[in-house]
């Protein structure tokens, strides 16, 4: 239906409504769907009418739409069942349990138990949890209160609870408007005609009796266009009809349009898809993303990862819906937005970088958020540590393979070697950046952590200059979208740098990018300097909408954080600037932010941050504005310095902010939590291997450069001629710019003395034992929450425990810590976390398991059945899988939280998909139990580790499997070093490295790293036997080092690119002295942020939390590298510990 045609409904309801048509008002409203009328509800609810009540939730929902739908529905059900207990109306109880509620047993059958219980009972209110239950009135005014927040919240009805406003009786109005133009039209129009009937066009009657003919051939909606959410805004009448096969709707192309009415929001009877915050969106809902009823609406943690529809779930304690007997009220939830305040932002200069020449572009590393990449109009790019002022590396702007570039490129070198950076951006794992340069080039490095920076693509991407890029994961492939001078918008892929799609239809050079993603809809916005935005699908179609941006400006498209909301700001050529927010359902602006100023100079920058915050750079300061309110919120200059309009950048966390400056430097900024940050790292000693020191030189203008096919290395060796003309750019202030830029002196010293990091006193470290009110037993599993707010232990007893920090004056942030004891929590209710074990001993079993992304629920096992926990409530919602064989070890699929790979004892690994508890493959190729699982969703692969044996030798195999057909690519035994046997269980583990590529091997005797998915070995450590076997082992959250623990107590930390042990942490600094105990870690965990903290699980029970001294800041320093070269990979070269030592 059209959305004249959807308008015409709401015309003709509120018609029916002045004329008091009650009843047929509210059939229509339900039969149509459009508008849901929360006043009418409410009086049905209040009366008990629930049958009436289920009829009219009929007509825009259905019990298994969503998991909002199925809690409306069990709630209203389950006041109606109580009603009749209390009337002691034993035969209804019974026929409302048989017919209404029985249909929730297969998504909690242990809560329908206990309903059913209730008939048991005398009076119900002696069940604890109804024992607050008072009269009917009071029950229905609670349950009415819950059900219009869940109302609120359901994406189903978020469209349709506000009526339009309207001008009383605006129906006759039009058709009195329309008998006027009709008579206006007629040849002898008469005076005061008498018009009796709108059945047919009116006519005036002509002198010989006959007719004239009728003004009107068309029927009311005939001519008028599909709906539109972003209609053309252009020289088109507003009633010529649209192409149909490019609807210009973001609802019509980011959803495949439904023949139901109400679409399920799922797809199967369990789902363990990640969840939102329902306590914040029933606290505050936001207007929907799509006006598409099938679409959930998301909120994403980050980092860009693709989301499934929401399904529908076994147990609403799977999405944070608590399905309790006694209705809940939600003013007790703290889940809601968190309450800011200025002192929020990052408002204190805490250091000034010095670049040397004008910044045009910055972009603050995903995970290692001090790591700030930054690009010039000088052409060169460098990746500071802001914690310790270091630039790490640096490279200048030069052509890798002239040769291969296109005519026009090479012409355009041959008269100006030159290029300004206008665009530089980390991919969302942080193991790429991307390069866009004024000519024609867009570079691609990846990161491997300290200044080991590596070319990886050279793309001759556009005539002219590339204007901007951005990374996005279509089709679950990594792909670069660029886009150009050209007026064109191309996806490459990030991997082989092959052209995957290009777009054509913008008019005037396009100036920025903006990919994006809902639910699995993945589409591209794109802006022109003309001021046209339009949205593109990787379909090679065309664009699916066409509409212009405030002021027909030059604008930047960002969405917040979350993925909910969708920002611009631009600047127009008059020197006009807009800061808006758009409504994507309607394509409209909906709300303009004041205090931009109105002659700005280069186009003004902005970002977001905490979603809640916008901040842009415009007249010689910082303007900051709350996401809720246009009126600006404050302004500071950054104690001055600053261009007209600077260029800003948050970091993830929103604790930084890096503003550049008049004087080609970048200032940081930073509030409470980014001080703090910065001061664990500002002490760091400087570290000559890894970067050369700066010095600052103004270039002679010379007319030639030195041979285009040499390498490009970190250094910046080459000057440069002036600029032909100022650049009035992005985060310029339109002088002209002085030839100034950073030189690196190569003459550095390379051999230095070194030694290894030994800490032996507490004294040395920070270091906290967790308490424990719990029984003793030794930690088989150690687990940070994603959060960094607490952690999690699974004890050989079957037990799980999780401690979690407080946020308070000590711990601002809230996440783990040794400054603050945290608590050994519980829920109110006492119960423990334990897992089935059976049949089995706990002591003997292999225990595992595995955290949602959103810290909501476990998956574990002791040897007996896999057991869900919920993590708020540690209620059991369900297990599965009894033994034999019995699962060892747990993955989630990186993709698909309903996916999981299990490891069994049997040497199997089955693929299950909890949604429909089916196993959709095993998986065979191992003789032993399996030890450890890790996906790599970039090469789209499982890797598996077994205890397999072979009789000359104990020899642990590992195993490669596509995740897309689940067959095995490959298998590679990890071999035993010569003289050192194994026993033939020892488990083998294995943890891939943020670039998804490299492989951490774990084994008692060795580390090793392979790359994936051919599992060619790289580097191996192999550990003195006076040290004694290693336990277990992990990289650290960046994946720069790597953690080990070993039998003796110790624990030694490795840097991940050499395998170099280059600290070792003796048992005495973290364990009181006690000679009888032989105590040591059993597993080791890294914390999801900090990589510099982790924490030890002990034989004796005990978990212990590490940290390096505030005024060291991490553990120990990197080994010199040999000839000055960046880590080696050669293949199998082994790093033994006795040689470091």
């Amino acid at each position: 239906m059209s959305s004249l045609s959807r308008e015409l409904v709401f015309l003709i309801l509120q018609f029916l409504d002045e004329e008091k048509f009650k009843e047929t008002v509210h059939k229509l409203e339900q039969e149509s769907g459009f508008f849901f009328n929360m006043r009418y509800f409410e009086d049905m609810v209040t009366n008990g009418e629930w049958d009436d009540v289920e009829k009219y939730l009929s007509g825009f929902t259905k019990v298994d739409d969503n998991r909002y739908s199925m809690k409306i529905f069990f709630e209203i059900r389950k006041q109606k069942y109580l009603e009749a207990l209390d009337k002691r109306d034993r035969a209804k109880a019974v026929d409302i349990l048989v017919k209404d509620l029985k249909v929730f047993a297969a998504f909690n059958e242990d809560l329908f138990k206990e309903i059913t219980q209730l008939l048991t009972l005398e009076n119900f209110r002696d069940n604890e949890q109804l024992s607050k239950y008072g009269d009917t009135k009071s029950a229905r005014g609670i349950m009415l209160a819950e059900l219009k927040k869940l109302i609120e919240a359901n994406p189903l009805f978020r469209d349709k609870l506000q009526f339009p406003t309207l001008k009383n009786s605006r129906l006759r109005t039009l058709i009195n408007q329309s008998l006027n133009w009709q008579h206006q039209l007629c040849k002898n129009p008469r005076n005061n005609p008498d018009i009796k009937t709108l059945f047919v066009d009116h006519s005036c009657g002509v002198p010989n009796g006959a007719r004239a003919p009728s003004p009107v051939t068309n029927s009311l909606m005939g001519a008028v266009p599909k709906a539109g959410g972003f209609p053309p805004l252009s020289a088109h009448g507003p009633f010529q009809p649209a192409p149909a096969a490019l609807p210009t709707s973001l609802a019509g192309w980011m959803a495949s349009p439904s023949p139901v009415p109400h679409p399920s929001a799922s797809a199967g009877p369990i789902g363990l898809a990640a969840p939102n915050n329902a306590a914040a969106m029933l606290k505050r809902p936001r207007t929907p993303p799509t006006n598409n009823p099938a679409m959930d609406y998301q909120t994403a943690d980050s980092e860009h990862v693709l989301k499934r529809p929401r399904p529908f779930g076994m147990s609403d304690e799977v999405n944070n819906l608590s399905v309790n007997i006694l209705p809940v009220a939600y003013t007790g939830q703290s889940h809601g937005q968190s309450s800011y305040s200025t002192d929020d932002f990052p408002k204190t200069v805490v250091m000034t970088l010095n670049q040397g020449s004008a910044v045009k572009s910055m972009d603050f590393h995903p995970v290692q958020q001090i790591l700030l990449l930054v690009g010039t109009n000088m052409g060169d790019v460098m990746v500071w540590e802001v914690g310790s002022r270091e630039r790490i590396a640096a490279k200048s702007f030069k052509v890798w393979e002239i040769g291969t570039c296109s005519m026009a490129l090479q012409a355009s070198l041959a008269n100006d070697y030159t290029a300004s950076v206008n665009r530089v951006m980390w991919s969302p794992d942080g193991t790429l950046f991307g390069v866009a340069y004024s000519k024609h080039i867009v570079h691609i490095y990846s990161y491997h952590g300290g200044d080991d920076l590596r070319d990886h693509l050279e793309i001759d991407a556009h005539v002219g200059s590339v204007n901007d890029l951005a990374f996005s994961y279509p089709n679950k492939q990594l792909c670069v979208v660029t886009c150009g001078d050209d007026r064109v918008i191309k996806v490459w892929d990030a991997v082989t740098g092959n052209k995957q799609y290009s777009f054509e239809g913008h008019e005037s050079p396009v100036y920025s990018v903006c990919p994006h993603h809902k639910e699995n809809i993945q589409f591209i916005f794109s802006t022109a300097i003309d001021g046209k935005i339009k949205a593109w699908l990787y379909d090679n179609v065309g664009s699916r909408v066409d509409y212009d941006a405030p002021g027909h400006s030059s604008t930047m498209m960002a969405y917040s954080a979350d993925g909910t909301r969708l920002f611009s700001c631009g600047t127009s050529k008059e020197g006009d600037s807009y800061l808006v927010e758009w409504n994507e359902s309607e394509g409209a602006v909906k709300r303009s932010y004041l205090g931009l100023g109105k002659r700005s100079v280069g186009v003004v920058q902005f970002d977001t941050t905490k979603n809640r915050f916008l901040a842009a750079g415009d007249e010689f300061m910082i303007k900051f504005w709350d996401m809720d309110n246009a009126n600006l919120l404050t302004s500071i200059d950054a104690e001055g310095g600053l261009p007209a309009s600077p260029c800003i950048r948050f970091n993830k966390e929103g604790i930084l902010l890096a503003i550049s400056t008049n004087d080609n430097g970048v200032k940081i900024l930073a509030n409470a939590d980014g001080i703090r940050l910065l001061r664990t790292v500002e002490n760091r000693s400087f570290d000559p291997s890894r970067v050369a020191p700066v010095a600052v030189v103004k270039a002679p203008a010379i007319g030639t450069f030195g041979s285009a096919n040499a390498g490009v290395g970190t250094s910046i060796i080459g000057d440069r001629p002036a600029p032909a003309a100022a650049m009035v750019g992005v985060n310029s202030d339109g002088r002209s710019l002085a030839d100034v830029k950073p030189k690196i002196d190569e003459s550095v010293e390379k051999s230095r003395i070194w030694k290894m990091t030994e800490i032996s006193e507490s004294s040395q470290c920070r270091s906290l034992r967790l308490p424990d009110s719990l029984a003793a037993m030794r930690v088989s599993r150690l687990i940070y929450t994603n959060s960094g707010l607490a952690i999690l232990a699974l004890a050989s007893n079957a037990i799980h425990k999780l401690w979690k920090w407080q946020r308070n004056d000590r711990n601002l942030t809230g996440k783990a810590t040794t400054s603050v004891v945290p608590q050994l929590w519980q829920p109110p209710s006492g119960i423990l976390m334990t897992n089935d074990i059976s049949d089995t001993n706990p002591e003997d079993a292999v225990p595992c398991f595995a955290l949602s992304k959103n810290d909501s629920y476990v998956m574990s096992a002791s040897g007996g059945k896999i057991s869900l926990f919920n993590m708020m409530t540690f209620k059991t919602m369900t297990t599965f899988m009894p033994p034999p064989p019995a699962a060892t070890f747990l993955a989630f699929h990186p993709q698909d939280n309903n996916i999981i790979a299990i490891g069994m004892e049997d040497s199997t690994i089955q693929i299950y998909n909890v949604r429909v508890d089916e196993v959709k493959t095993k998986l065979k190729g191992h003789q032993k139990r399996i030890t450890g699982l890790a996906f790599s969703h970039n090469l789209n692969v499982l890797v598996s580790s077994g205890a397999d044996s072979q009789a000359f030798a104990y020899a642990f195999v590992l195993c490669v499997w596509s995740t897309d057909g689940w067959e095995k690519q490959t298998s590679k035994f990890l071999q035993i070093p010569n003289g050192r046997t194994a026993p033939p269980l020892a488990d083998t583990r294995v943890q891939f490295h943020l670039d998804q590529t490299h492989l951490l091997a774990v084994h008692e005797t060795q580390i090793a790293i392979y790359e994936a998915p051919k599992l060619d070995c790289q580097k191996q450590f192999v550990t003195r036997e006076a040290s004694g076997a290693i336990t277990h082992a992990t990289y650290s959250c960046d994946s720069q080092s790597i953690y080990v623990a070993f039998e003796d107590g110790s624990v030694g930390v490795l840097t991940a690119s050499t395998l170099r042990l280059r600290c070792r942490i003796n048992p005495a600094a973290y364990l009181p002295p006690n000679p009888s105990l032989r105590v040591h870690p059993l597993v080791i965990a890294a914390h999801p942020s900090d990589p510099h903290q982790f924490a030890l699980g002990l034989t004796d029970g005990g978990v212990h939390i590490l940290e390096p001294l505030e005024s060291e800041g991490k553990w120990g320093t990197s080994p010199p590298t040999e000839n000055g070269a960046g880590p080696s990979t050669t293949s199998s070269a082994a790093v033994t510990e006795q040689s470091q030592r």
